[in-house]
């Protein structure tokens, strides 16, 4: 693989974990909101993805944007052209209402795989307007980027070690197209599918890389989290900031803080702006004696089906105007979510006064480890709820819990774990003794195939084509090892 086709997803961790954890406001001198002037808000946030694929005309890795502009006649696929026209067309939205006197907000969630594909694809128009939606100073009080993995990994189903590399190699894909002072405004995180693990070391580990990696919250499913004593979250917590906190087998805990996404998955609801909608209805609550906005955040997929494509423009312009055109004062209001937190901070309400939260099915692990906590304990937990409850299961949680992305997927899984084992084990000795093999060819070749692999695609669209690409992918990820086993003897 020649270097120049690789992207950029390594060779300069220090320098940007070193970049992200600097605390200075992302936000905040940049808004012009003021948290006493309404009593409700929305945060919306634009999921977009294109898995990479070996699909080219001799087997290239190309994105699946690509592929369905090569081939029209396939199934969905006369869509390719309006997905890309929604992967810039906030670039004119935003402006447009700006110049009308508005006051608009949007949360945009690009794959490392999407934003690769673009520049594989020469894009020129796609990533001028990305660019102009991560670096216009004009527009940064209306537009926040939010991190992810970089193949949109499941976090239940992708290794522990892996979590960390997918979460950098976004942010190395991320500076390398927008620049780091870019990166270094992006401070919440979309998990892929919304999928939370429940799994005290998995989770633990997720949080802890987050953390580590700058990110100051992350967006949940409210399906996917409970409070402690195992109770479903209260009404007014669905619409205000929690602590998460994860509490790994080892009793060692890291907490972050979530927005909760409420609801279920289907694109509706922001493509109808329902979040909005559901908003007027709401007033502001108390937290830590402080009366604070209460704040309704959704996701969907930014292109993918008609309600996205067609009719989420107008309704999002419909809904900003209707606001624009209100005496003041306006008591509902767009808001992004670093901005949010980033005003409560202001008015002083603690990250330590926000609710605590955990994984749902947690209370039941907890309630039923003895003591002391360790792993051993834990496992012995887990096997005993599992044989004795039905509803028990340390798969996790995402925004669809009638599909599951670990049974029925050995064929992919167990290849995921091998590539996994065989990279670590030839890659971490090497990048403790010397940092900089991370920028060589042979760790960045092989790290790609490993970060496409976990790629939730290979999954979601079911066995056949789609788990035939992992199964290639998979075969190449082997071979790069391999040959870079021999190359570094």
């Amino acid at each position: 693989m020649p270097k120049q086709s690789l992207p950029a997803i390594a060779g300069y961790e220090a320098e940007i974990i070193a970049l992200v954890q600097q605390a200075n406001p992302a936000v905040l001198t940049h808004s012009n909101r003021k948290l006493e002037q309404f009593q409700s808000a929305f945060a919306c946030a634009l999921h977009m993805h294109q898995p990479t694929i070996p699909a080219g005309a001799n087997g290239e890795l190309i994105s699946h944007l690509q592929y369905m502009l090569e081939h029209s006649e396939e199934g969905d696929n006369h869509n390719a052209e309006p997905f890309a026209h929604c992967y810039k067309r906030l670039a004119d939205i935003i402006p447009q209402l700006i110049q009308e006197g508005c006051n608009p907000r949007i949360m945009l969630d690009y794959s490392g795989n999407l934003l690769w594909g673009v520049e594989q694809m020469d894009r020129v128009d796609i990533l001028e307007a990305l660019k102009r939606l991560a670096c216009d100073p004009t527009l940064q009080p209306h537009v926040e980027w939010l991190g992810t993995f970089w193949s949109h990994a499941v976090a239940p189903s992708t290794p522990i070690p892996d979590l960390k590399l997918q979460i950098l190699a976004w942010q190395h894909q991320f500076a390398a197209m927008f620049g780091r002072q870019a990166l270094q405004r992006v401070k919440g995180f979309s998990p892929p599918e919304m999928h939370l693990p429940n799994h005290p070391d998995t989770l633990y580990e997720l949080v802890k890389a987050l953390r580590d990696c700058g990110y100051r919250w992350l967006l949940v499913q409210e399906n996917s989290v409970e409070n402690f004593d195992g109770s479903c979250l209260r009404h007014a917590q669905k619409y205000g900031p929690n602590q998460l906190v994860a509490r790994n087998s080892r009793g060692e805990t890291v907490s972050i803080v979530a927005l909760i996404k409420t609801q279920g998955s289907d694109t509706k609801l922001v493509g109808q702006m329902q979040p909005y909608h559901e908003a007027l209805g709401l007033g502001r609550q108390s937290l830590a004696g402080k009366s604070i906005p209460s704040l309704v955040s959704q996701i969907a997929d930014g292109e993918n089906g008609g309600v996205m494509m067609n009719e989420f423009p107008a309704a999002f312009i419909q809904a900003h105007q209707t606001i624009a055109s209100q005496v003041d004062p306006v008591s509902t209001v767009a808001l992004n979510g670093t901005e949010y937190l980033e005003l409560l901070e202001a008015a002083g309400v603690e990250a330590s006064d926000y609710p605590k939260i955990q994984a749902i099915q947690q209370h039941k692990l907890w309630h039923n480890t003895d003591s002391p906590i360790n792993p051993e304990s834990i496992e012995a937990a887990i096997s005993d709820l599992k044989e004795t409850d039905p509803s028990f299961s340390m798969d996790g949680a995402s925004w669809t819990n009638n599909l599951s992305w670990i049974k029925g997927y050995e064929n992919v899984l167990e290849p995921i774990n091998s590539l996994s084992a065989k990279f670590h084990q030839l890659f971490d000795p090497l990048v403790t003794k010397d940092p900089a093999i991370t920028q060589t060819p042979h760790y960045q070749e092989a790290l790609l195939y490993l970060l496409m692999l976990e790629t939730s695609c290979f999954r979601y669209w079911g066995q056949g084509t789609w788990t035939n690409y992992a199964n290639e992918i998979h075969r190449r990820g082997e071979a790069m090892v391999e040959a870079a086993n021999q190359a570094l003897r």
